[in-house]
């Protein structure tokens, strides 16, 4: 919904002093940008805590399953392994052969050995001192067998043998060696040699399988495992950001001036004890802040009620004063001077009660708006006459009155532009900025009046040497004077925030600067 004028005034009024931040940032910095909306990050405290639960989950699962496949892989081969090994140990053992070796009783011995092979068939094969080599299948040799078992299976002292598993393409192979012995003896306690190796070859196809499922199923079983895991991480994340929203909701309200917002506090952890110590800032926030405004309530009050009763005692000395003005000249020269002295003074106090009366009204939310349409061009051509700063049918260019013949005001008006203001205020905008150039600033004063972006544009500059940059953000401060040499000055120091105070009753914006050249210019926007 769009604020009008009077609702934009009530939300900046909101928040006290809000206005007279909103002067300092409009005199100071008329050219900075405004600061942009916030935008949501993509990956936000709620991913980050879902992310961080599923990367633990999943590196948790990912363990688990590594050491679950090594010691279930190991615990299959080695049963296999020790089935196989034990098995042909003992048909080797039980082999029943005559040396030399006869190489068709070999082979049906190889053919019995291999039709009992546990836990899967073998394939079996015999080599006697290099020279003779028969086995149970078509072939004498096999490729599976490497020259390293050869080499452990002819060891001196090889009684048990050995084994090795070799993979030969895609496939996984348990190979073993066991020689063939002597019977034990006294000379040979552990048997003697025979220079007979048999070898058995057994593939591992079954077990590599059931490895292949172990990982097949640990694979499937991970996906599930991370959506349950997402559950509790949701959860977890929730109870954590919950806190954390209404924190940030209790701030936003604070900032739009509801001082009495607080935050759920349960609990007894780290969020628990921010959110009871955000309650009692925001407490003693409120308390603070209520007594300011009271103060401020009460300096309101105090202002307009001594201007009420001042305004009764200086009209009769105004009417006094100026019957002494008009019999100054029959009085010696000191009486006269001590007169017109009292006669000035008067004047100033007057314009200055006025001035506060104005201001308490501001600040009572008191001041109306009577607006009307009018020309623009015209208003601040009349406002520029009646104070004889321009003469009569003076337009574009210099003025033809008594002040603007000597070049002190120069104005650039654009006729034609229809505004909806108030005569009586907008009057005291133009009258105020430039009796203010004139008063502190250097001739010529030029006023222009244009129309740019849908807003009427009104600028005052003058050319003297220009305002401080101390002194900038805080022109339209109340009672403000960057010269302390100026206290005893003309102005109530009241004069550029009643301006302002207009200015933004007609929902428009103030804004002072230095000009490239030399001189100050003020220069007001009003919406049309």
């Amino acid at each position: 919904m769009r604020l009008g004028p009077r609702s934009r005034r009530r939300s900046e009024r909101a928040v006290p002093g809000g206005r007279r931040r909103t002067a300092r940032i409009h005199a100071a910095a008329a050219d900075k940008p405004r600061a942009r909306r916030r935008r949501p990050r993509p990956f936000g405290l709620r991913t980050r805590l879902v992310l961080a639960f599923l990367l633990v989950a999943a590196v948790g699962c990912g363990t688990t399953a590594a050491l679950t496949y090594r010691a279930a892989r190991n615990a299959i081969l080695e049963q296999t392994q020790d089935t196989a090994v034990g098995s042909f140990r003992r048909q080797v053992a039980s082999l029943s052969t005559s040396l030399p070796v006869d190489e068709g009783v070999m082979r049906e011995e190889l053919l019995r050995i291999a039709a009992e092979g546990r836990p899967h068939p073998w394939r079996v094969y015999a080599e006697y001192d290099g020279v003779l080599r028969v086995s149970s299948t078509d072939r004498p040799e096999s490729s599976v067998l490497t020259s390293e078992l050869r080499t452990r299976a002819r060891a001196l002292g090889a009684r048990h043998g050995s084994f090795q598993r070799v993979v030969r393409g895609s496939t996984p192979y348990l190979t073993i060696a066991v020689p063939a012995v002597f019977p034990a003896g006294q000379r040979y306690p552990s048997g003697r040699p025979t220079g007979l190796v048999l070898y058995a070859v057994m593939d591992l196809n079954v077990e590599d399988a059931n490895i292949e499922a172990m990982v097949t199923a640990a694979r499937d079983g991970a996906l599930p495992a991370l959506l349950i895991a997402l559950v509790p991480a949701l959860i977890a994340a929730r109870g954590v950001l919950r806190p954390v929203r209404e924190l940030r909701r209790a701030a936003h309200d604070m900032g739009r001036g509801r001082l009495d917002a607080r935050i759920h506090a349960k609990g007894s952890d780290e969020l628990a004890e921010l959110a009871r110590t955000f309650n009692q800032s925001a407490a003693e926030l409120e308390r603070s802040v209520a007594e300011l405004r009271n103060a401020e309530a009460r300096a309101r009050r105090f202002a307009s009620d001594v201007s009420h009763e001042l305004r009764t005692p200086l009209a009769g000395m105004l009417a006094v004063t100026e019957v002494l003005d008009e019999d100054a000249d029959t009085l010696d020269s000191d009486t006269a001077r001590a007169v017109r002295l009292v006669s000035a003074e008067t004047g100033k106090l007057a314009v200055l009660v006025e001035d506060l009366m104005e201001i308490s009204r501001f600040d009572a939310r008191a001041a109306e708006l009577h607006a009307d349409e009018v020309d623009a061009a015209e208003l601040v051509r009349k406002t520029l006459q009646n104070r004889h700063w321009v003469g009569p049918g003076a337009g574009t260019g210099l003025g033809t009155g008594p002040v603007a013949a000597s070049g002190a005001v120069v104005t650039e008006l654009t006729d034609g532009i229809r505004a909806r203001l108030d005569p009586r205020r907008f009057d005291v905008v133009v009258a105020n900025l430039v009796g203010n150039a004139l008063r502190h600033g250097a001739a010529p004063v030029t006023v222009r009046v244009y129309e740019e972006a849908g807003a009427l544009v009104t600028e005052v500059a003058d050319r003297g040497p220009g305002i401080p940059d101390d002194v900038l953000p805080h022109v339209f401060d109340r009672f403000y004077k960057g010269d302390p040499a100026r206290t005893r000055s003309a102005g109530s120091g009241l004069g550029l925030a009643i301006t302002l105070e207009n200015v933004w009753l007609h929902g428009g914006t103030a804004v002072a600067a230095n000009r490239p050249d030399g001189g100050a210019v003020f220069t007001i926007r009003i919406p049309l």
